[in-house]
């Protein structure tokens, strides 16, 4: 950046590397204010307000308790199935939540970014902190309920937060690639939906990855949601199998490339974006 009498002031689209990093903890404040800005437009004008953090899980469980646990008949391995799917919607709803907001993101905050400079990367990973805000609520309402039940997590409740670190890596890494490919090609907001839609049915919500046959578990693995929910269900459930390696591993690689491809996608473009978007 320069700054003279006789020259004009140049705002650069961000510095290289490490420094790049630090810019954005140096916009900590920024990050914190966009944050809170989308959890007042989040609830802006409802009835029940952050009460749909509560709502919303427990509605849902009850209709695929229902289908998969008494109408369709499904194991659940010992445990309640209202257990069973609340473990498996819980890290579900803070993706799929995050994933949509985090690619309109950059669109909503047109007027901020082609005003001052700032790392754009604020903007998408503000978006998530919404979702993340409802996963703590829906957690502390599973844990109730797993109480309620007689449950008791065991020593195996340790790798969760190993699990929860995989779930925002992959979240932040699908919301930062939706994010910026949403502002070249504006119809991408059209397929997030059915991508959204069809990741419930194909990962394991509302029924156990037991139920799907051998022959089918490595394909069934390639979605990283799969080792994930397997991950939490492991974790707070007791009496599971043993903890799921393969899916777990699966889902590990396919996170870390999602958020390292993305990063380094979201920068090549970030340069540009004033212009596009």
């Amino acid at each position: 950046m320069r700054n003279s009498r006789d020259e004009a002031l140049v705002i650069e689209a961000g510095k290289t590397g490490l420094h790049y990093f630090r810019d954005i903890w140096s916009y900590r404040e920024l990050f914190a204010f966009l944050a809170w800005r989308d959890i007042l437009v989040h609830y802006k004008q409802t009835f029940i307000g952050i009460g749909w953090a509560v709502i919303r899980p427990l509605l849902t469980m009850v209709v695929f308790t229902l289908i998969f646990g008494r109408l369709a008949n499904l194991p659940s391995g010992g445990v309640p199935y209202s257990a069973l799917v609340f473990t498996g919607l819980l890290p579900w709803l803070l993706f799929a939540n995050a994933f949509p907001a985090a690619g309109e993101s950059l669109i909503s905050s047109r007027s901020v970014i082609s005003k001052i400079y700032f790392p754009r990367l604020i903007v998408p990973l503000s978006s998530v902190v919404v979702s993340l805000l409802d996963f703590s609520i829906g957690g502390i309402l599973l844990l109730a309920m797993l109480g309620a039940q007689g449950i008791a997590p065991d020593w195996r409740i340790l790798a969760l937060p190993i699990v929860i670190i995989q779930l925002l890596a992959l979240t932040v890494g699908a919301g930062l690639w939706i994010a910026a490919l949403n502002v070249k090609y504006r119809d991408v907001r059209h397929v997030v939906p059915f991508l959204t839609q069809l990741g419930l049915y194909i990962s394991p919500v509302g029924y156990s990855s037991a139920v799907v046959p051998e022959s089918w578990r490595v394909l069934f693995s390639v979605n990283p949601m799969v080792g994930i929910i397997d991950g939490f269900r492991w974790a707070l459930l007791p009496g599971q199998e043993g903890f799921p390696w393969m899916s777990y591993l699966m889902s590990s690689a396919v996170a870390l490339t999602a958020v390292v491809s993305a990063v380094a996608f979201f920068r090549r473009t970030e340069r540009y974006l004033v212009d596009t978007i």
